[in-house]
């Protein structure tokens, strides 16, 4: 096989990942280290190119020098002989994509000091990457059209951004930001105002673009071009209510033409989304997920429907993984149309399922004690390009050929021959309520025999999961003598929809019955000492552990991340009104169930536990107040506290120093509280490390 040509530059890095030599194999290995951060590379988004030859993806990894993550685009040869890093700037580059004439490699990047990315374009004949596209807003996601001709393109359309661009004076003063809406925030993206996301076609030869939906302004996602090229299907919220209240998300098509009025092909008063045409573009599989009222928990399933020829009211949708009671993610056809392939999210794994759109069976592809996600289309052979994870691997591209796994990309090689990991198993218990709750746990490295300290690490959303992929937490802990439990609460994923929907509006109460319920069988089968116990997690994983440190003090050192306590104060200062009116409703008007689920902070005199608490200080999704309000009220009663904002930062933490500092904060937290062996050290300077 012949490298394709490419700008020269790129060619520098092919060789960054040849194999490790015998010496470097035969070292001895280390424990994880806080600053191994610096070190691991985040594989996502892979796509395979029309030939089937190549696959393009993005590569993450910090940047030491301006602590900041750098993102590029790398090609692999689907044989995983080849490697190409095809980007190397320092504003990042995501979103590659082949187009389908398999002439350019396009990608989204904000070089040159562009206010939001822009799609570039590079020609695999060679020559250097040029800038297509210049939106006000930046470009949010796209696609290529069948003929290559033009790309659907998801823009932030803002009409104060506009207005400031349009202002030939010199002020310098932001104007007021003037809100109206009923969700008027989001994380990361700030206040809302009159932003949309909206689609525009683009066409390549004239860069000229122009909306493809005609009428008021409503936010569009999930772009995807039928086969034939003359129609595009999208998800949005429109019709004759207020769409920022209520989460029903339909599918719609429009005429791949300016203008365009778009009709709505799903009637479900629940959440659609993630539209893919057949390939003789006549129907579009799709996820539902289930009742609008607990959309806060909804479980997608696989449906079809007809396109065209329907009723005024709509094609009837036909469900196609009903009775698996599994998430669906990640639906592609088959190049013939006879199949339809997706990533089922089920017991602590991920696996590649695929069933008739006839329906029938769903027929399982692969197994193992792994994570399979990010599903590329199959060619005609039935191979599909995925990432893969497993407990001591962090997610590479696969191509996955029915049960064979293929690795394409080798990103962390030369890292994993360098630390020692543990692996993780499969634990179960039984809560006093007899439910029975699946967890992963992790025993120390270098672990032999006998009771060791154990940290309950809690997931968040809490429609997740802890899984057989690759957790640096995990890790780091178990190599600093903790086992580690994870435990698969009620409210959380891959169990099925009931377990899923359980907690609807009485949060902090199965889910603390169950986390409580496998430490007791942690210490019941002699894993875990009683006097040694931890606990923490971020998010709803942070709010989790707010509660159970309020009902239960066994607990000698806690540390929560993003979380909040007071309920009842998240109202209209956070982005979740909808589901608070929805699960528990008006504050002034149903006062009670606010106070229930606001028990930790209500009950504070009952924490016993030392807690360190961290948040972004520009976090909208559970801002900065939550953690603030916990604080206050411990530093009142005399326990042990800290409060760690970290500037600048959201929901997730970006900043390279910022995670590594956090490690560290918790590995000093729980030695001092948990083990007992050591001191808490503030305003710590950052680590430093190399890329």
């Amino acid at each position: 096989m012949t490298l394709p040509r490419i700008a020269s530059g790129a060619l520098l890095a092919a060789a960054l990942l040849a194999p490790s030599s015998a010496s470097s194999q035969s070292k001895q290995k280390r424990g994880v280290r806080p600053d191994d951060i610096y070190r691991l590379r985040e594989v996502r988004d892979p796509h395979r190119s029309p030939d089937g030859k190549w696959v393009v993806y993005t590569v993450s990894a910090a940047d030491t020098a301006r602590d900041r993550n750098d993102a590029d685009i790398w090609m692999s040869s689907a044989d995983g002989t080849q490697h190409i890093r095809l980007t190397t700037t320092n504003e990042g580059e995501n979103s590659g994509r082949f187009s389908p004439d398999n002439r350019w490699i396009s990608f989204v990047s904000s070089r040159q000091g562009l206010d939001g990315g822009q799609i570039w374009l590079m020609d695999r004949a060679g020559g250097e990457a040029q800038k297509l596209t210049d939106f006000k807003g930046g470009v949010d996601s796209y696609e290529w059209s069948p003929d290559s001709k033009r790309i659907a393109v998801v823009v932030e359309d803002d009409p104060d951004t506009a207005a400031a661009k349009s202002d030939t004076g010199k002020k310098k003063t932001p104007k007021p930001i003037v809100i109206d809406r009923y969700s008027f925030k989001r994380d990361i993206v700030g206040y809302l105002g009159g932003k949309r996301e909206r689609i525009y076609l683009f066409d390549v030869a004239t860069k000229k673009a122009e909306l493809l939906s005609s009428g008021p302004a409503f936010d569009e996602s999930d772009i995807v071009w039928s086969p034939d090229g003359r129609r595009i299907a999208f998800v949005s919220k429109r019709g004759e209510t207020d769409p920022d209240r209520t989460h029903n998300t339909d599918i719609w098509v429009a005429d791949a033409k300016g203008g365009a009025t778009p009709r709505k092909v799903t009637t479900w008063e629940g959440e659609d989304s993630n539209p893919v045409w057949s390939p003789d573009s006549r129907m579009i599989a799709y996820l539902r997920g289930g009742e609008a009222k607990y959309y806060a928990y909804s479980m997608d399933r696989l449906a079809v429907v007809k396109v065209d020829g329907c009723p005024a009211k709509g094609c009837e949708p036909k469900i196609l993984t009903g009775p698996l009671d599994r998430e669906i993610e990640s639906p592609q056809w088959s190049a013939d149309g006879s199949k339809i392939w997706f990533v089922v999210e089920d017991d602590r794994t991920q696996w590649v399922g695929r069933v008739s759109p006839d329906g029938g069976a769903v027929e399982r592809v692969n197994t193992g004690m792994r994570v399979v996600s990010d599903l590329d289309a199959p060619d005609a052979s039935g191979s599909l390009v995925a990432l893969v994870s497993t407990d001591t691997t962090p997610a590479e591209v696969f191509v996955v050929d029915g049960a064979n796994l293929r690795q394409v990309s080798h990103q962390n090689d030369q890292w994993l021959s360098e630390v020692q990991l543990v692996p993780v198993e499969d634990f179960a218990s039984r809560s006093k309520d007899g439910t029975d709750v699946h967890s992963l746990l992790a025993r120390p490295s270098g672990w032999k025999s006998g009771r060791v300290p154990l940290l309950l690490r809690i997931h968040g959303g809490p429609s997740s999961q802890d899984d057989h992929s690759f957790m640096f937490e995990r890790q780091l802990f178990a190599a600093n003598g903790y086992a580690v439990l994870a435990v698969n609460y009620r409210g959380g994923n891959g169990r099925g929809e009931a377990y899923r929907t359980s907690i609807y509006g009485d949060w902090g109460n199965k889910e603390v019955v169950d986390l409580l319920g496998a430490v007791d069988a942690a210490v019941s089968r002699g894993i875990a000492d009683p006097a040694r116990l931890g606990i923490g997690g971020w998010s709803y994983g942070g709010i989790l552990t707010d509660y159970t440190i309020a009902t239960d003090t066994r607990f000698k050192g806690a540390v929560s991340g993003a979380g909040s306590a007071l309920q009842i104060a998240m109202y209209g200062i956070d982005q979740y009104t909808v589901q608070y009116e929805t699960e528990l409703g008006l504050p002034w008007k149903n006062l009670e169930p606010w106070l229930r689920v606001s028990y930790p902070f209500l009950h504070a005199d009952r924490i016993r536990t030392p807690t360190l608490f961290l948040v972004g200080e520009k976090d909208f999704n559970v801002p900065s107040v939550g953690s603030e309000q916990m604080y206050q009220a411990l530093r009142s009663l005399n326990i042990p506290t800290e409060l760690v904002i970290y500037p600048g930062q959201h929901h997730g933490i970006s900043v390279p120093s910022y995670k590594v500092d956090r490690l560290q904060r918790y590995l000093a937290w729980y030695a001092k509280y948990v083990k007992g062996d050591g001191a808490v050290a503030s305003d710590r300077a950052p680590a430093t490390g190399s890329r």
